[in-house]
């Protein structure tokens, strides 16, 4: 089922429940997007095949292939492995939010959920994925034999390309920015994630942490360059040793 609207991106829904995916699909089409469903993960991955999104609402509880086998396998490969994903989760599933924040989606959102604040989560995705890279006053930031290309959107590690998401990206660019200084999740939210402080405190910052957690595992031992303040944020600290 297509709905068409016009000056909105492309939305898949994969929800089983008819009356929620209905209810996901008018409210995204009313503001202006077009919106796909899928009542499997399998007929998900079909549509991502077809044509990639700009955003996935991902249930968690699927029949056959669940929400995590779907998210699991879109970031492993293929043309959609960058596709934001907002998974949809029961309430009482915390395990499911962590482990679908440690593979890659960009928020999760716990059911029931009211329309607006549905329409929230997707336009603060949307509007961090589609927006340039932070500015800075350079080209390219470097630490060490870490290096990010602000204007090609590119970045690698000892002359490596590195496999980054979007959110990643902008994630270790707002670290390279201000190397040494700490910062707030909330300020992290702000930032790379382009939501401003009105919403941000509205987002729950564990999404944040998933997100260090992935850029860490991604970077390997240049990973610990990135450091906890306990209670407060993160500190991006290249060694010393590195010209």
């Amino acid at each position: 089922m297509s709905s068409e609207a016009q000056g909105g991106g492309r939305v898949l829904v994969i929800e089983d429940e008819p009356d929620i995916a209905a209810l996901i699909a008018y409210h995204l089409t009313r503001r202006g997007y077009r919106v796909e469903t899928a009542s499997t993960g399998r007929e998900g991955i079909a549509a991502l095949a077809r044509e990639v999104a700009d955003l996935v609402v991902l249930d968690v509880m699927l029949p056959g292939i669940s929400g995590l086998d779907v998210l699991r396998s879109v970031r492993s490969e293929g043309p959609a492995r960058d596709v934001p994903v907002l998974v949809l989760t029961a309430r009482r599933s915390q395990d499911d939010r962590i482990l679908g924040l440690e593979l890659g989606a960009d928020d999760y959102l716990t059911k029931p959920f009211s329309p607006k604040e549905l329409l929230l989560r997707v336009e603060a995705i949307l509007r961090r994925s589609r927006q340039a890279p932070l500015e800075s006053g350079t080209q390219v930031l470097r630490a060490g034999t870490l290096y990010l290309n602000a204007a090609a959107s590119t970045a690698s590690l000892d002359g490596e390309p590195l496999n980054l998401t979007p959110t990643e990206f902008r994630l270790l660019q707002a670290f390279l920015e201000r190397p040494g200084s700490t910062q707030s999740r909330r300020r992290l939210l702000e930032d790379a994630w382009n939501v401003d402080r009105s919403v941000s405190g509205r987002l729950h910052t564990r999404t944040v942490d998933m997100h260090v957690r992935r850029l860490r595992a991604k970077l390997g031992e240049a990973g610990n360059w990135i450091e906890t303040v306990r209670g407060f944020g993160y500190r991006f600290q290249p060694s010393p040793d590195d010209p």
